[in-house]
């Protein structure tokens, strides 16, 4: 037998596989397709303090070894969560996290103080690639000091783990997992989805309603690899790797690189118990290579 087990702060994870917001519905949409108590969590869709519509269709679009979505945050809302979804959930053999949206500072800390009351929620992660509408539509994740504001404010109110989603979308990517560490993050994940758009050439038309969406999958793992060793090198707190996850050889190489956890998002509309696999590839990994604790991945990268 070897160890599984990670801890991210106060959260402690059987292993380090845990699915990416908003591709993995509430977790109950899964259950027909593998046991949830085989991974290490599940990052529920985006929560916000108000219902929110999302953007009109079509949102989703297939690239060239990836996706391109435009959901726009589509939820009921954080009371509609706690009144109707967490009680269906919160039992369930596995972690079980939010995320959680905004559009001003005060929508984070208000969301963030309904989920605090939550018995079975050990942790949220705060999603800033948001825009911030009170600065012009800019996203909280893209400035250092919007970020280190957003954050400071949650870590006031919020009293569990607190994990910060990084976007890449900036020149430099340290700067703002340094800002919102020194704000109080107990954890950063990284990285959110990269801007991108499709065109249809014959009508001359974008794919998206919205014209530009978040890029995803396999394409953009060599970017998401690259920032994960970088912001590992530069902070102190745990950091959760994801972008284009597709097997356990795929999460390997992310605890490699410096990453504590792993998360799986577009991966999970191929194949719906990819994550119970990669599971248990981690496992078949380190018994090959003689390793008694998946701890002993994390940064071993030989530079």
């Amino acid at each position: 037998m070897v160890d599984t087990s990670v801890k991210i702060a106060g959260l402690s994870l059987k292993n380090p596989v845990l699915t990416a917001s908003g591709t993995f519905g509430y977790g109950s949409e899964f259950c027909d397709f593998m046991e949830l108590s085989r991974i290490g969590g599940i990052i529920v869709k985006g929560t916000t303090i108000r219902p929110r519509q999302g953007n009109p269709y079509p949102r989703m679009a297939e690239t060239p070894s990836g996706m391109l979505n435009a959901v726009g945050l589509q939820n009921k809302g954080v009371d509609y969560f706690v009144d109707h979804i967490y009680p269906v959930i919160k039992d369930y053999d596995t972690n079980i996290i939010v995320n959680v949206a905004g559009s001003t500072v005060d929508d984070y800390v208000a969301a963030a103080e309904r989920i605090n009351e939550l018995e079975s929620v050990p942790a949220i992660e705060l999603n800033i690639s948001c825009p911030n509408v009170k600065a012009g539509g800019m996203a909280f994740g893209t400035s250092p000091e919007a970020a280190r504001e957003v954050v400071a404010a949650v870590r006031r109110v919020y009293k569990n783990t607190l994990i910060v989603k990084l976007s890449p979308n900036v020149t430099s990517i340290t700067d703002i997992a340094l800002a919102v560490e020194s704000a109080g993050a107990d954890s950063v994940s990284l990285i959110n989805t990269l801007m991108g758009m499709a065109i249809d050439a014959e009508r001359r038309k974008p794919l998206l309603s919205t014209i530009t969406g978040g890029l995803s999958g396999p394409c953009v793992k060599p970017v998401a690899l690259r920032m994960v060793w970088q912001v590992a090198k530069a902070v102190k707190i745990p950091v959760i790797g994801l972008g284009g996850i597709s097997n356990a050889a795929d999460a390997v190489e992310f605890l490699l690189a410096g990453a504590t956890a792993i998360q799986i998002g577009t991966a999970n509309f191929i194949d719906p118990a990819i994550s119970a696999k990669v599971a248990s590839g981690i496992e078949d990994y380190l018994i090959r290579h003689g390793f008694s604790s998946v701890k002993e991945l994390v940064g071993a990268l030989e530079e």
